[in-house]
């Protein structure tokens, strides 16, 4: 038995499975359209991010489209693959072997074979196993590129994708060994071999062979048709999955962040006016402007105290200005996240239309990779942002009177309290490391597999760096949220003539106090800080605008 899943996309229960989603264990019947607001439908719309996240999370479920016309496409793209190879035309990866080995000849009587020996030599994955959220996403983004209708493959092997997702039935993929250029190859075979019932899978939980688990759900082995190894390999679909659940925590963060600026400014009996309006209307980029509204929404009501300095420290006045670089940021990503999700990215691509086959490089993640490397930059920028708010709360210099370290100790026990001070410190070491990781992956870019592969994306890896980073951000954001809501509680001692919180404030302490209570004696805050980071990576019961 090999170790469990360790979480790249998110919150986690320990098992590799993400506690919070419900199973469904079945595919339902058919669906013509989108209108049936529980199933994501691949072939007819255009699909987006939360698609993916919403089959990732099991709320909704997949389903191929039954119009007519989308499955005829599927068909003649298959027939038209089959019209070249009877005609001895050559194909790249069907008529010859992959890569450099383009050059040489594959004898007819081996085309059959030679799908299944692709996946197997890049059976080679190293690293942590990728979590059951991003198997699952890593499935919808690759049944997404092949029902574009480019790939030539067989509506059997888009039926065979659909089972997995509709009986959680999750392929055990390595996370390292994709230079995001031909696509995600290595990663993905684990994909390809599970359908022909080779490898290990996650299945209720527990590790199983992927030929027990196919038999359990009432499916089987499929033997690939030619091309269709290469359809499954050649493309994107890791590095995409993983950016589509990066652009969703990195969109929590955002809101987050300003909520924290706004605690820690009541916190610090600090100026709301920084928020003004018209300091946005001044420079007027969009993600500042909303980053500010949301920071005086959390506000409104509240008054100047008369002893505030006129101005406060960077990390307060400057919030909405760092917070809205990721948000202006997201507005993009989006884009090209879509764009790869809703792409054909593998190579050749057979035009059903035309019967055309066209050798190109729509494997190359550059796109995602920039979008990673860029978003992850974004990212640490607000854990630093974080960091130094969390520095003035808990240093009596600048604190304007709270305790020092933020510690809720008094009478004759309060000499040998801390506090918080230990908890800065671990936040500041989080945030140092995710800074390190700001180091572009993009431009990395190694020459392999015999300088045929001579510029790769590095996307998978930017990806992965991507995720790494929101991961120790969130560390951060748990210990200033529990900082903050001590001190918020410290300055109500201080001063408990002052107006009451804003309501929606005061009710989103009240749900972090259900996490990790007001530290009156010290405590060891592990727990309480990992069960707050979960909860904040999974909404945080923040208002979403969208």
């Amino acid at each position: 038995m090999m170790e469990p899943p360790i979480s790249l996309s998110g919150p986690n229960d320990g098992s590799g499975n993400t506690a919070r989603h419900a199973v469904h264990d079945g595919l339902p019947g058919g669906n013509a359209g989108r209108a049936d607001a529980a199933s994501v439908v691949f072939g007819h719309d255009r699909l987006t991010i939360e698609d993916i996240l919403a089959l990732a999370h099991r709320t909704r479920v997949a389903r191929l489209s039954t119009a007519p016309a989308w499955q005829d496409r599927i068909r003649r793209g298959v027939n038209a693959l089959h019209a070249h190879l009877a005609a001895g035309r050559p194909v790249y990866g069907v008529t010859t072997g992959y890569g450099d080995a383009c050059v040489v000849d594959v004898p007819a009587s081996l085309i059959e074979a030679l799908p299944a020996q692709l996946t197997r030599y890049h059976g080679c994955g190293m690293g942590e196993w990728l979590d059951d959220d991003a198997v699952r996403a890593v499935l919808a983004c690759r049944l997404a590129s092949l029902a574009q209708g480019y790939s030539a493959v067989r509506p059997e092997l888009l039926e065979a994708l659909l089972h997995l997702l509709a009986h959680d039935v999750l392929p055990r993929i390595p996370a390292e060994g994709s230079v995001g250029a031909s696509g995600d190859l290595t990663p993905l075979s684990y994909v390809a071999a599970t359908l022909i019932g080779e490898r290990d899978v996650m299945y209720r939980g527990r590790i199983c062979a992927a030929s027990d688990a196919l038999a359990a759900t009432g499916g089987a082995p499929i033997r690939l048709a030619p091309k269709e190894g290469l359809a499954l390999m050649n493309g994107t679909a890791v590095m995409t999955a993983l950016a589509s659940l990066a652009f969703a925590r990195s969109r929590t963060l955002a809101r987050l962040a300003s909520r924290l600026t706004a605690l820690t400014t009541v916190a610090l009996d600090g100026r709301a006016a920084h928020f003004h309006p018209t300091l946005f209307d001044a420079k007027p980029h969009e993600g500042q402007r909303e980053a500010a509204r949301w920071i005086r929404d959390d506000l409104a009501g509240r008054t100047e105290p008369p002893e505030a300095r006129l101005q406060d420290r960077y990390s307060l006045r400057c919030a909405p200005h760092v917070v809205g670089v990721l948000v202006d940021a997201l507005s993009w990503v989006r884009r090209d996240v879509e764009n790869e999700i809703n792409s054909a990215n593998d190579n050749p691509l057979i035009d059903p239309d035309t019967g055309e086959v066209h050798h190109g490089g729509n494997f190359y993640g550059g796109h995602i990779a920039f979008a990673m490397d860029s978003l992850k930059t974004a990212v640490a920028n607000i854990a630093d942002l974080m960091d130094r708010q969390l520095a003035l709360l808990v240093d009596d210099k600048f604190n304007n009177g709270l305790p020092r370290n933020l510690s809720g100790a008094t009478g004759p026990r309060a000499p040998i309290n801390h506090g918080f001070k230990a908890v800065q410190i671990g936040a500041s070491a989080w945030a140092a490391e995710a800074l390190k990781h700001t180091m572009p992956a993009s431009v990395f870019s190694r020459s392999t597999e015999s300088h045929n592969q001579d510029k790769v994306s590095m996307g998978t890896i930017a990806a992965r760096d991507c995720l790494r980073v929101l991961m120790l951000t969130e560390q951060v954001a748990a210990a200033h949220t529990l900082a903050v809501a001590q001190a918020v509680r410290l300055r109500a001692r201080l001063s408990p003539g002052d107006a009451p919180l804003p309501g929606a404030l005061r009710q989103w302490l009240g749900a972090v106090a259900a996490h990790s209570p007001f530290v009156e004696e010290d405590r060891a805050l592990e727990y309480e800080l990992r069960a707050v980071r979960a909860w904040l990576a999974d909404g945080g019961d923040l208002p979403h605008d969208d």
